[in-house]
């Protein structure tokens, strides 16, 4: 007789201590990683790219524009304005005096460091001051070097917002001590507090976040300890996904902004802690099957990785189709979400079970799940939800699907046409003040005009022809140098036989009503000289948004194409797939409502970027489709055993539970973004949070079950399920 014939716990015993050693060399393999990444991803934000170029979209005329006048500047650089306003009374005295001041403004240290401002001035430009017509105001221009502020401070920090800290600083007590208010605005005011508000998503927001989740996992475990496992893994995730990001950034392989890089953070966050539930709600309920943790993992795990997989590979294949983007800051979003939800998957398939696997069954205390036989989650609220659809299904799904209907129809009212960046903040930055005021005085476009790029030959005809186009208030070459009283005016500026034509428009150069202008002027200058090319801001800005129609009329349908393919692959049925596929749009259509009726009539936004619908649609369609793999990929596993009507039952009520807790994880995480300052990411907050918990209580609790039980076997066509279920039911 063999030792294990005669000690039949040998083998189990050998089995454990296989399973501890092995779960320990992951945890040690991942401890070396999270040594390794964490410092890489402390270093993420000094490789931000919060320049303007991030915004001109590839190929569009703007660029093109941008190109040619950037000939006309110093090498390697261009005139990137940042304007201070002065209102008040602007008699001889006060000019003089300001005009003497901002004369020593280049001598400015910039927050802490050896760097001055003068650093960053554009080569060959001057501070200049001029008062306004009404004589109540007068309007500074620090003509800032577009390129060298795209780098960053010796301290690592970027210098756009350091500059509009010090002159703010520095112009405030010269305003005041002559009787007027001083504001930095214009273009570089403006960005500088854009992207100063940026700076707080590593921080900040990754901090509330964690303690967010820390909070929802701790109720949703009851358990003082089993909370920190995942949070702990998902944190070791978020670190690994930064750092491989930071090290491609700094090489130039992919580009990162501070909104590319906060979304990552909730991401991480929130995808890796829904992994994790779904994983250990089953590794629970095995746990009262197997009397060995090793074999409940197992089990467990058979169970979870494949819809985890699947689901990861939704979201992150939808967000590297972003890389289709006309746009860069776009486009950049796509590789640096992908990385985050690739790591999450592969953390919670690996670290997770190990951690799990290494503490036993006294994690869960005092929830300590026991070797029982017990089939406890066929008890409770969600026993009793499928029970109630099961009996009247066709009731369900039309109830939900009229609720759902009702909301989508409000979507047509949502104003996403484009936002001016004064309308981007949330509250009411300096610069943002300063610009509004700034137009009550001179030309909403004073200080950046739209340029237009022309033939010598033909400049006359050019600006005879724009002269009255809508919003242009001033036409005026670009002179080679800047105009002294009393001296004669400096030639106009001839780079390779062209020259640059400055109007200056009526309104706010990045505001929605500037852009839609842009059409006309550049219809009336082609037709005097068809190589004519129209830029600066004002132009800018409207390709963006053409740019972000383009997008979400070509990424959205390639996104619904490869989620369908993954689905009917995942299901091995066309019919699920659509039928899935089909609620969760309706979903998206009923949170694009709901949006437009909070937003309109409750935060009175002044409208929406038009890059929001398609962020929307990737988080809402990819992520909420999470939720349906979920439930669906149980409800395919039951109906095998007992058929599709009652599988769909025992499939809705075995994760109710922890595909609720999901949601509202995921919800509250992008919840988080409501907190800044910006008023795209507020509303892409609140659109995927509300759209999330539309998901997992109404769509996937009570719809899809719905269908599913209502369709019957049919719904796994033409998968050989239907005909083999049919028997069952």
């Amino acid at each position: 007789m063999s030792h294990d014939q005669i000690n039949p716990a040998a083998p189990v015993l050998s089995k454990s201590r296989r399973g501890v050693w092995l779960a320990s060399l992951v945890v040690v393999i991942w401890l070396g990683i999270a040594g390794t990444t964490g410092p890489l991803f402390g270093k993420l934000s000094s490789v931000q790219e919060n320049n303007n170029s991030s915004f001109l979209p590839k190929g569009a005329e703007a660029t093109k524009a941008s190109d040619l006048i950037a000939n006309f500047s110093a090498k390697d650089s261009f005139n990137f304005p940042t304007l201070v306003l002065f209102e008040g009374k602007a008699d001889p005295k006060t000019f003089a005096a300001i005009n003497a001041h901002l004369a020593t403004v280049g001598d400015l240290t910039l927050d802490g460091t050896k760097a001055k401002i003068s650093d960053y001035l554009a080569p060959g430009e001057v501070i200049a001051a001029f008062p306004s017509q009404d004589g109540k105001a007068i309007l500074a221009n620090i003509p800032l070097d577009g390129n060298a502020i795209a780098k960053l401070l010796p301290n690592d920090e970027p210098v756009l917002p350091a500059v509009v800290k010090a002159l703010r600083e520095d112009v405030r007590p010269i305003a005041e001590s002559n009787g007027v208010k001083s504001y930095v605005t214009g273009p570089g005011g403006l960005l500088g507090d854009l992207f100063g508000a940026f700076g707080t998503l590593d921080s900040s927001l990754l901090l509330t976040t964690l303690s967010v989740v820390s909070i929802i996992l701790i109720v949703v475990y009851r358990s003082p300890t089993l909370w920190i496992i995942p949070l702990l893994c998902a944190i070791i995730a978020l670190g690994a996904a930064g750092a491989v990001v930071y090290l491609l950034a700094k090489n130039d392989v992919i580009d990162v902004d501070g909104q590319s890089q906060g979304i990552l953070s909730v991401l991480v966050i929130g995808a890796a802690t829904d992994y994790a539930l779904l994983l250990i709600a089953r590794y629970r309920e095995e746990l009262h099957l197997y009397e060995n943790r090793f074999d409940a993992m197992r089990a467990a795990y058979k169970g979870v990785w494949e819809p985890i997989v699947a689901s990861g590979s939704t979201v992150a294949i939808s967000l590297l189709i972003l890389l289709f983007s006309k746009l860069t800051n776009t486009a950049g979003l796509g590789p640096v979400g992908a990385i985050g939800i690739v790591f999450s998957m592969i953390t919670m398939l690996t670290l997770l079970p190990a951690l799990l696997l290494l503490f036993g069954r006294w994690i869960f205390w005092p929830r300590k799940p026991l070797f029982d036989g017990d089939d406890h989650v066929m008890s409770g609220t969600w026993s009793k939800v499928g029970n109630v659809i099961g009996r009247n299904p066709r009731k369900a799904w039309m109830i939900s699907g009229s609720v759902l209907l009702l909301f989508a129809f409000a979507s047509t009212t949502l104003k996403a046409d484009g936002l001016g960046t004064v309308d981007t903040f949330t509250g009411n930055p300096e610069s943002v003040v300063g610009q509004k005021l700034l137009e009550t005085h001179f030309p909403g476009g004073q200080g950046d005009p739209t340029q237009i790029v022309v033939s010598v030959s033909k400049a006359d005809l050019v600006a005879a022809a724009v002269k009255n186009a809508p919003g242009v208030s001033v036409v005026a070459p670009l002179l080679d140098g800047i105009p002294v009283p009393g001296q004669p005016l400096p030639k106009v500026k001839i780079v390779n036989n062209q020259m640059i034509l400055n109007l200056t428009l009526d309104k706010a150069p990045d505001s929605v009503e500037a852009g839609n202008d842009i059409p006309k002027i550049r219809e009336l200058a082609k037709k005097a000289d068809p190589t004519a090319l129209v830029g600066g801001t004002s132009a800018v800005y409207f390709d963006v948004r053409t740019a972000n129609n383009q997008d979400n009329r070509t990424i959205i349908p390639i996104i619904l194409f490869v989620i369908t393919l993954i689905l009917g692959f995942l299901l091995r049925s066309i019919l699920s797939a659509v039928v899935l596929l089909g609620t969760v749009v309706l979903s998206y259509f009923a949170t694009l409502g709901v949006c437009a009726l909070v937003f309109n009539h409750i935060f009175g936004f002044a409208g929406g970027d038009n890059s929001f619908p398609l962020f929307a649609f990737i988080f809402l369609v990819a992520l909420g489709i999470d939720y349906n793999i979920f439930l669906m990929t149980r409800v395919r596993e039951e109906s095998q055993k007992i058929g599709t009507r009652k599988g769909v039952i025992k499939g809705l009520t075995v994760t109710g539970a922890v595909i609720t807790s999901a949601g509202v994880v995921l919800a509250a995480t992008f919840a988080v973004l409501g907190l800044l300052p910006l008023v795209p990411l507020a509303q892409l907050g609140f659109a995927v949070a509300f759209g999330v918990l539309l998901d997992t209580i109404i769509v996937r609790s009570i719809l899809v079950p719905a269908l599913v039980h209502e369709i019957g076997p049919k719904i796994w066509w033409p998968s050989k399920m239907q005909r083999e279920v049919d028997i069952t039911d």
